[in-house]
């Protein structure tokens, strides 16, 4: 299978016009126009021929170089690419094989489309082995490295196996960039929902910057899993900006 030329097949005019207005940091000219189903599909049917999850001494299956190397031939041309590129690294089985090709693509992660696409399933099967990475990402000077750590902490440490130094982590992230502060308003926003006691000194202590402070709360109470008292609570708490 040519790569490109099955993106090109599946290409949407339509849909990509309509796609570039959501990704303002995006060229439309780089877009080829996939909706985002048929990429999924194309990804698992990928991994699934290639090889990439085949148990331990099976034979690798024709494609695997081909999908091999499409993983190794960065930066991609396309938008599409990337997020094919994404959707092929969710679906990797095998956490080291997974890791490996995480830190291969993150520092050309161009957009918050692909950054939010990025995430592999076998992460949540070693989240021990995971979080020495999320406290490299988050310390990058790439914005989307860093909007994906605070995704993964926010996707995968806010259950069972939280603990207050993970906000402190976010909260201790301190940039000019739009993509990173809505990521962190969007963690704080479901740290709430999911830790509410122990997250809410974040808004009445002020320990955000009055945007994120104030777009945390926003988020909040348009959420249906905060409940209308603790809605009016946080009302409260909003900033005056300039």
């Amino acid at each position: 299978m040519d790569i490109r030329k099955e993106l090109f097949n599946l290409q949407d005019i339509k849909y990509r016009d309509f796609q570039a207005k959501l990704i303002p940091t995006m060229d439309a000219e780089a877009m080829i126009g996939v909706r985002t189903p048929d990429l999924r599909k194309l990804a698992k049917t990928l991994v699934r021929e290639s090889g990439l999850n085949a148990r331990a001494g099976a034979a690798e299956a024709p494609l695997a170089a081909e999908v091999r190397d499409f993983l190794a031939d960065l930066p991609h041309e396309w938008f599409d690419e990337n997020q094919l590129h994404a959707f092929i690294i969710s679906e990797i089985r095998d956490y080291d094989t997974c890791i490996a090709e995480v830190e291969r693509f993150l520092p050309f992660v161009d957009n918050w489309a692909t950054c939010d696409q990025l995430s592999p399933k076998t992460f949540s099967k070693h989240r021990d082995g995971l979080l020495p990475y999320i406290r490299k990402w988050i310390g990058s000077e790439e914005t989307y490295t860093v909007r994906f750590a605070i995704g993964m902490l926010m996707q995968h440490y806010l259950d069972e196996d939280f603990a207050p130094e993970y906000p402190e982590m976010v909260a201790a992230v301190k940039s000019d960039e739009y993509y990173i502060n809505m990521m962190i308003a969007w963690y704080f926003a479901t740290a709430l929902a999911k830790q509410y006691d122990a997250v809410l000194p974040y808004i009445t202590e002020s320990r955000l910057d009055p945007w994120t402070h104030n777009k945390t709360i926003q988020k909040s109470v348009e959420s249906y899993r905060i409940t209308d008292e603790q809605k009016e609570l946080l009302r409260s708490y909003r900033r005056k900006t300039r």
